[in-house]
């Protein structure tokens, strides 16, 4: 490893058009040869500072040199014609073009698109997938692809264009342990062959695995600059939010009671028409988390919706507490007791233009507390009910007349949270609660899951987190193409199992009926 830093941000600052300070002086530095973790809070400021260096935004003060030379990049072209791409966490790809058109978008200019321009690009993009160790058919719509190769198609499109540093963006979201495995093999390839990667996450074990050093960011500021060889995740916790934050949530064993959800044979067809849920079967128990696992794209929104009153079963049986409900919509399940945290809480848990306190009864607004009579609201009541609920669930906001499309990402979970758990739910239907979400706002919601859980209720847990489906859950389901590979009790699965049987894999003597 070199000891010369080869990108150097010096006193960087940035803020936006409508005041909002993001980065206040920020030094940083890699060398050749390295790989340097990136971990902060939601709005610490690391992915507008990899932005900047990546050419996507322009700083406000302060400067960027590469090799020792100082640079001003006026769009990602620039950083690209020094070596510098970055792999955003939303990927940008056009889903009906191929993966060997992805990756060549942008080119057309050199040719690349012709015949002979396609032919030599494939002996290329051959080279570097034996290389890497990212395979990828070439020639299918990545509308098409599994998420995981979807990322390779990604990596391989900057790498395509000679990038001595790499910034990935949270990589690991939505890939398989095995998946995870073979990028962080690939990661240290590129380590040993002289580039230099960033790595933004906010896993503090991925980033404890991978790393050579870790810098926290929180409010813009750099709180923290650690080898990762003296690094603990409770040191790290305590720079990322400035105390101590245990990432662990402690679950006790507790005897489940009759079951709340009762599933038979449940199918069910995603928007296309094709069948996304394949004759599942399974219950979930008072007092017990049930944990779906799973690469997203599986099926998994398909069953939430189908439970939840928003898409109707092909076929199959939904019984909750012993009523069949299989036909009922949303606002019947709600009024029987079914609370839905949504996998995407901006796009189906809030009227992002509506204030806080319209926001805390979405879904509410017809139960006799927060009518006067003849259909009209009772502003007095929904107010101090907004109140409640704030202060109850800790949702961080200037009044409960901002729009909620003003809050943070945390605090908007938090209000849907605090709103769906609030009716005192018979069963908690829980898609992706903390994705995205920093470390304090993440055990926040999952002690909340455990309380309700502790309480009485019924919790079904969806996520493509395993570290949250291992912690949390009383017995696990993993769920490939539609179906159950295998249901367990947690404590009797091993991380190794529930990996397998994420890419796809029947473990023998794993059961897929619960």
């Amino acid at each position: 490893m070199e000891s010369k830093p080869f990108i150097e941000m010096k006193s960087v600052e940035k803020v936006y058009p409508d005041g909002t300070v993001a980065l206040q002086g920020v030094d940083f530095d890699i060398a050749r040869g390295e790989i340097v973790g990136l971990l902060g809070e939601n709005g610490a400021g690391k992915t507008t500072l990899m932005k900047i260096l990546s050419g996507l935004l322009p700083l406000t003060a302060g400067e960027i040199s590469v090799d020792g030379k100082r640079v001003n990049f006026r769009n990602p072209s620039d950083a690209l014609g020094l070596g510098i791409g970055m792999v955003h966490q939303v990927f940008a790809l056009v889903p009906p073009y191929t993966a060997v058109e992805n990756i060549l978008l942008g080119q057309e200019a050199a040719g690349s698109l012709s015949f002979l321009g396609l032919k030599t690009a494939r002996k290329r993009l051959a080279d570097l997938a034996a290389d890497t160790g990212l395979q990828v058919p070439l020639d299918t719509p990545v509308e098409l692809l599994p998420v995981g190769v979807q990322q390779r198609v990604e990596i391989l499109k900057v790498l395509y264009r000679v990038t001595d540093v790499l910034i990935l963006d949270e990589p690991t979201s939505s890939l398989t342990p095995l998946e995870v495995d073979e990028l962080f093999r690939f990661m240290r390839r590129l380590k040993e062959a002289g580039k230099a990667i960033l790595f933004i996450t906010h896993k503090l074990r991925e980033v404890l695995e991978i790393s050579d050093r870790i810098v926290v960011l929180r409010n813009g500021l750099v709180t923290g600059r650690v080898p990762t060889s003296e690094a603990t995740p409770q040191k790290l916790a305590v720079m990322m939010v400035g105390k101590e934050v245990v990432p662990r949530v402690t679950r006790e064993e507790k005897k489940p009671g009759e079951p709340v959800l009762t599933v038979k044979n449940l199918q069910a067809t995603d928007d296309s028409g094709a069948m996304a849920v394949k004759d599942l079967s399974f219950e979930v128990k008072a007092r017990e988390i049930f944990g779906v696992a799973g690469v997203e794209g599986n099926g998994q929104s398909e069953l939430v919706q189908a439970l939840t009153g928003l898409r109707p079963p092909k076929s199959g049986e939904i019984r909750l507490n012993g009523t069949d409900v299989a036909t009922f919509n949303a606002r019947e399940l709600y009024g029987m007791g079914v609370c839905h945290v949504p996998e995407d809480t901006a796009r189906f848990g809030l009227a992002l233009n509506f204030d806080v306190s319209e926001n805390s009864i979405l879904g509410r607004q017809w139960e006799p507390e927060f009518l006067l009579g003849l259909g009209r609201l009772n502003g007095k009541k929904i107010i101090e009910f907004a109140k409640r609920l704030v202060e109850t669930f800790n949702v961080i906001t200037p009044s409960l007349n901002t729009a909620a499309r003003s809050l943070s990402g945390g605090n908007k979970q938090r209000l849907v949270v605090g709103r769906e758990l609030s009716k005192k739910p018979a069963l908690v239907v829980a898609a992706h609660p903390t994705r995205g979400l920093d470390i304090a706002s993440t055990v926040y919601i999952r002690e909340l899951l455990v309380k309700m859980r502790d309480e009485g209720k019924g919790v079904l847990l969806i996520s493509a987190d395993l570290d949250e489906i291992m912690m949390l859950s009383d017995r696990i389901a993993v769920m490939y193409e539609g179906e159950f590979m295998g249901i367990g009790k947690a404590e009797e699965l091993s991380r190794e199992e529930v990996g397998m049987m994420m890419g796809g894999v029947k473990v023998r003597g794993r059961g897929s009926r619960g």
